[in-house]
């Protein structure tokens, strides 16, 4: 089952469990939308795997279901990662 991480691993923002905005790898790395875009242009830092929208867990779901509440925050990996395959 997707953990639904509750942030952005590159700029922390806040991806709720209905965040439309959230983006995901097969690993479920966990972007907003606007750093998958435009650091990562669509390309998970981590693995290197393709970002696509999270979906959406139904609301009815969420209380035997919870979203996890571990932050990952990883900036400086995002941006070194981001460069250097702009770079290539």
């Amino acid at each position: 089952m997707l953990q639904l991480r509750p942030n952005c691993e590159c700029c922390n923002t806040d991806l709720p469990p209905a965040a439309l905005n959230a983006r995901i790898c097969s690993f479920e790395c966990t972007f907003c939308a606007d750093c998958a875009d435009t650091k990562l242009n669509g390309i998970c830092p981590n693995c290197r795997g393709e970002l696509v929208r999270r979906p959406v867990r139904p609301a009815a779901k969420l209380a035997n279901n919870p979203p996890s509440t571990e932050r990952v925050f990883k900036p400086l990996g995002c941006a070194q990662k981001a460069d250097s395959a702009a770079s290539a």
